[in-house]
């Protein structure tokens, strides 16, 4: 049997990059040959968003159109992480769409979490933009089947239903995760909300410019230094810190965008974060609801595969090469009949191609008429496996990182 290289573990500082990549490759490969049974998770910490606790402080990002659905939802659940069902698009695939897109959408949310409910008793999330024309309704919707949390990203969600806020038990229903990409957006949810409804969210979601979909940056940005996520994370930190004195609460921080190893995972939490936030490693799951070509373009692709698009919406976006986009970089204009307006910045008159269809036609596995979104590390991965292994692998990495430090401090 190959040697754990965490037997006798001693490392210099300068080992340090070296010994984890092998910690990576290790228990990647002790996990898919089952010869890790059980693990110690003691050293990992449990995220604590209010009075809501998930074992391990793993949040699956939200994915649409129809990738994180009831069936990877669940399955992340059950491992002890939040599980987050996206709602952008959701009711693509009702027979009605077309016709009531409203009524197709929260038909197919309402069932998608009726379903996760009855396979899983951990927690479950809903990622809904605040970008979708029937944002309003999906909310009402995750507040009529009690999700646990929302996780509310492309926008700021300054304006929000009562029925968000703390009943007379000073308790809230579903805890309100809003997702944003600097300190400033940080500050203008946390100053409006504390100055228009005596209360604040409970927990903060920071995206970096290394996620994949849409992104809150503008393309100059990308690669700048000054916008990277270990940049952003204390800024975020530093504004939270008086509300969380004024409302006596913590208000943990979850980051996103780039976080790929067990490694990852601990270099953030021993920077300030509570969690981390992970989409791409989900994708190529059994589990994930998307088709088996959509994750196999994920297994397929290399570094120089993932491209920054113009998305019809406004922002620029991370994504999987693929002829349809080159063919429409190279001019092609797809005919939009668009009969609802799904986003509300989307100009559809000038608009290429609807990215709506383009996403759902990728996951039904039709990527010659649509793409992948991916984050930056996409091109690292290079196998479908289930959720349980892909978690049991992160935690290995965890808590063997955790190792290697705790020998560099004594």
């Amino acid at each position: 049997m190959e040697s754990s290289p965490f037997a006798g573990l001693v490392v210099s500082d300068g080992a340090r990059e070296s010994k984890i990549n092998d910690i990576e490759k290790w228990a990647k490969q002790s996990v898919l040959v089952g010869r890790i049974q059980c693990m110690d998770l003691r050293q990992i910490p449990k995220l604590q968003i209010g009075d809501l606790e998930s074992n391990i402080p793993i949040v699956q990002g939200g994915m649409g159109v129809g990738i994180s659905l009831s069936g990877l939802a669940s399955a992340v659940a059950n491992e002890g992480g939040i599980g987050v069902i996206s709602t952008a698009g959701i009711g693509m695939l009702e027979p009605d769409f077309n016709r009531n897109f409203k009524e197709a959408n929260k038909r197919a949310l309402r069932r998608e979490i009726k379903k996760a409910r009855e396979m899983t008793e951990g927690v479950i999330g809903i990622n809904i933009m605040v970008a979708l024309s029937d944002y309003y309704d999906l909310l009402q919707v995750a507040l009529d089947e009690s999700a646990d949390v929302v996780f509310l990203g492309a926008g700021l969600p300054l304006k929000i239903p009562n029925t968000l806020l703390p009943n007379r038990s000073s308790k809230t229903v579903v805890k309100v995760v809003p997702i944003v990409s600097s300190a400033r957006a940080t500050k203008l949810i946390f100053q409006y909300w504390g100055r228009n409804y005596n209360h604040v969210p409970d927990a903060v979601v920071i995206e970096g410019p290394l996620a994949g979909g849409h992104l809150g940056f503008k393309k100059e940005q990308l690669n700048n230094p000054d916008y990277a996520l270990e940049k952003i994370l204390p800024e975020v930190i530093s504004v939270l810190k008086p509300y969380e004195e004024s409302f006596n609460k913590s208000i943990p921080v979850i980051v996103a965008g780039g976080v790929y190893t067990g490694a990852d995972i601990r270099k953030f939490i021993q920077s300030g974060a509570q969690g981390v936030q992970m989409a791409t490693r989900f994708v190529a799951t059994h589990e994930c609801d998307a088709s088996i070509q959509f994750k196999e373009a994920y297994v397929r692709c290399k570094e120089d595969d993932l491209i920054i698009i113009d998305s019809p919406v406004g922002l620029p976006g991370r994504a999987i090469k693929s002829r349809f986009l080159e063919k429409i970089t190279e001019g092609t204009k797809k005919l939009i009949k668009c009969p609802w307006k799904c986003l509300k910045t989307c100009d559809f008159k000038s608009a290429p191609y609807c990215i709506c269809a383009a996403l759902t036609n990728a996951k039904k596995g039709q990527l010659e008429k649509g793409f992948a979104f991916a984050g930056a590390n996409a091109y690292r991965v290079d196998t479908i496996i289930s959720v349980k292994k892909l978690i049991e692998t992160l935690l290995i990495e965890y808590e063997m990182v955790a190792a290697i430090g705790a020998r560099l401090e004594t």
